[in-house]
């Protein structure tokens, strides 16, 4: 049977010019997390387009801290690396192409999530499909925590009632320098947002044994939905003996780099949730590769972000809303930068968020 002259085209579809700039961005709060403070937040940038003029977008969010990048790295390796590799290739060959760079990048997740995810725009444009549709669709939209930094107490308490009157029904506290104002602040909190607002705390590695111990048991009244990485990232065993001993769920975020990662925790049964972010694993291949484990193994998935452009946050929601053993999204990054050229890419409402309608990741970044 022949082929239609559309089915003809798309079979010849090319990459033919990659377009990669950095957008650094103000927040409008600093926060401080338990090792450092942030202000700003720089991110890369991806245009990738092809002969049919589909064009895909994608964004990097890179951090030293975390994925061990620069803006100036991820600039580099998408000129030197990326652009070279897959110049002419076809960018429905998502698989053979994201198979094909992991190896160059290396520890670039940031880099080559941007690639992932302007490789996955693509593929839903031309199937005329929003990305959560093509992966799964299994809901079409979730309720999002919204984060809280290290604060004193009375800022905290501010935060928290502010981020209640915009509808917002999940809080995530920062913690992890100091224990015992840790725990004061989640009982103020709790008494001030009252009892039908859901609270998580993230200590960011921050933590001993005995101090997650002592703050899990000094906050059981305060009903804690989880506790994210209590305890430093070369310790596994020891993240492990915290999820065996507290009465809440232990989710792993700084552990969860890989999807090696994703079965050492699995296998050894050292957490009972994982945070997954793009920006951390690679992208959204990996991400449901990551899933998978998960899901295989018992454990809950979050998905999470960092400070990330409203369209890299698109991407983890339409991941998200994918899967079914997806529960909870930490996906704020984006609220509070100021001039993000994607704003609008995803809609958030009473603090749930919903995709835009669009086909692939549903926003096009101004030119």
């Amino acid at each position: 049977m022949r082929s239609t002259t559309k089915d003809s085209d798309r079979s010849e579809m090319k990459i033919t010019t990659l377009e990669a700039w950095a957008v650094s961005m103000a927040l409008k709060e600093p926060y401080t997390i338990a090792y450092e403070t942030i202000e700003s937040a720089t991110n890369v940038f991806l245009r990738v387009e092809t002969n049919s003029k589909i064009v895909g977008f994608g964004c990097a969010a890179p951090d030293l801290q975390i994925t061990g990048e620069t803006p100036e790295t991820v600039l580099k390796v998408m000129s030197e690396i990326v652009y070279p590799s897959i110049k002419g290739s076809d960018p429905l060959r998502t698989a053979m192409l994201l198979e094909r760079l992991a190896p160059l990048l290396g520890s670039q997740s940031s880099a080559l999530a941007a690639v992932d995810m302007a490789l996955h725009d693509i593929l839903g444009k031309v199937c005329g499909l929003p990305l959560w549709k093509l992966l799964g669709g299994f809901r079409d939209r979730i309720k999002t925590s919204v984060t809280i930094g290290i604060l004193p107490e009375k800022d905290t308490v501010d935060r928290a009632k502010a981020w209640i009157t915009q509808g917002f029904k999940c809080l995530k506290i920062k913690g992890g320098k100091d224990m015992e104002l840790d725990i004061v602040r989640v009982h103020k909190v709790r008494e001030a947002v009252g009892e039908e607002i859901e609270l998580r705390f993230d200590a960011n590695q921050g933590f001993t044994f005995e101090q997650a111990l002592k703050f899990v048991e000094s906050t059981r009244h305060c009903r804690l939905e989880l506790i994210e990485q209590p305890t430093p990232t070369g310790q596994p065993d020891l993240l492990g003996r915290v999820t065996s001993s507290v009465s809440i769920p232990v989710m792993a975020d700084e552990s969860l780099i890989t999807l090696r990662d994703a079965f050492r925790l699995a296998r050894k049964d050292l957490v009972d949730m994982v945070n997954v972010k793009l920006m951390k694993v690679g992208g959204i291949a990996v991400a449901r590769q990551i899933n998978a484990v998960a899901r295989s193994a018992g454990l809950e998935v979050m998905v999470g972000c960092m400070d990330e452009s409203a369209i890299s946050i698109a991407a983890g929601l339409h991941f998200a809303l994918a899967r079914p053993n997806v529960f909870y999204a930490d996906l704020d990054g984006h609220l509070d930068l100021i001039d993000d050229p994607c704003d609008g890419a995803v809609l958030i409402r009473n603090g749930v968020l919903y995709p835009n309608s669009n086909p692939g990741l549903g926003f096009d970044i101004p030119c």
